[in-house]
């Protein structure tokens, strides 16, 4: 008896669906097009020309990373209209930290099986992403794979490069004792911590499809899905301007495990937690989980998203700037003469990371 011949939709897996999908989102990367790229998609890779971006004498700097777990919120709730930008924001700010301008963007979306609607919405949010942070999305890779996820189960993953001249990098050797440090504020929780979120969720059984206790205007998980905030567009001019002498991107590890990663030797970074009030929905989450100050900070963001260390004498210019630029810039702190590391001091005490941050870090 003769075999049916298969076919690889009878695996599971729609080329024309793929297709499809990269039809529909050719407007969304068109839309993103900037100075040396055309972002055009359908290639087997994309061109960017330096040349035309306006660079002599660039370094190329890259990053990539993803959404982690808080996919599984958006998943949840049905919302993929800011996933998208959270991944851009991961990856961009990265870049920002080094002084480098993102150029392009690539994306990475991995499924069982391909729902157009819901690649569609969160590529719609990366193209999002990318027009907040000035950068091109030249390409990606959407791969479906039978077996490897849940149903309706997506990850994601994104490659940003960008370029700095060479004269204006960020390498943190410029910091020194008597530096200001600002804290611009975050959006929210961001894109780290969240596998702990959905463990003081699931031990409280909150409804993340209900009003958070915190705010009744929002549901809760409308505010722990608020995308990632881009710094991009606002420190650029103050990076090119030599006003920067560090960033810091606040990802996992918190203000203590972060800002020690762009200090020399010999700088310690003293920050003072009561230079700024605690969002409620840390506040919330430090209620529900019992989590201790010293874990919190390490954990989470804790309302600052980023870090930027600046000369005494250009704090206030820099801090306008800022502000100017739509950013709420906060003086949280000094960098002073010590073993490299720092030290958040806080209402219910002091805890550094100068010990575990060298431990894992040093050598």
């Amino acid at each position: 008896m003769s075999q049916k011949p298969l076919t690889y939709a009878d695996s599971g897996v729609s080329i024309s669906a793929g297709n499809a999908l990269v039809k529909a989102i050719g407007p969304l990367a068109k839309s993103t097009a900037r100075a040396g790229a055309n972002a055009e998609l359908g290639g087997f890779g994309g061109f960017f020309d330096l040349k035309a971006a306006g660079y002599c004498d660039p370094l190329l700097v890259a990053a990539n990373d993803g959404v982690g777990t808080k996919l599984k919120v958006a998943i949840e709730l049905g919302k993929h209209d800011g996933v998208g930008v959270d991944l851009v924001a991961m990856c961009a700010n990265d870049l920002i930290v080094q002084g480098a301008e993102p150029l392009f963007f690539l994306d990475y979306f991995a499924t069982g099986k391909l729902d157009a609607a819901v690649a569609a919405a969160v590529v719609a949010s990366i193209a999002d992403g990318c027009r907040q942070a000035g950068c091109a999305l030249i390409g990606g890779e959407t791969a479906e794979m039978p077996g490897m996820y849940a149903p309706g189960d997506y990850d994601l993953a994104g490659f940003c490069v960008g370029a700095v001249e060479r004269a204006e990098a960020l390498t943190g050797s410029q910091v020194a004792p008597g530096d200001v440090i600002l804290g611009l504020a975050s959006s929210g929780v961001h894109s780290n911590g969240f596998s702990l979120v959905r463990r003081i969720i699931e031990r409280n059984g909150w409804k993340l499809d209900r009003p958070a206790r915190f705010d009744a205007d929002r549901l809760l998980g409308d505010i722990l899905l608020e995308p990632t905030r881009i710094y991009v567009r606002s420190l650029l001019p103050e990076v090119r301007g030599g006003r920067i002498a560090a960033l810091a991107h606040i990802t996992g590890g918190g203000l203590l495990e972060n800002v020690p990663r762009i200090l020399p030797d010999g700088c310690h970074a003293a920050i003072d937690a009561g230079t700024w009030e605690l969002p409620p929905v840390f506040a919330f989450l430090q209620a529900g989980g019992a989590i201790e100050p010293g874990e919190l900070a390490r954990t989470f963001n804790c309302g600052i998203g980023m870090v930027a260390i600046v000369r005494e004498r250009d704090a206030i210019s820099v801090s306008e700037a800022l502000e100017q630029a739509g950013e709420t810039a906060l003086r949280i702190g000094s960098i002073q003469a010590g073993a490299r590391g720092c030290t958040v001091k806080g209402s219910a005490g002091i805890w550094s990371a100068r010990e575990a941050w060298s431990a894992s870090h040093d050598g």
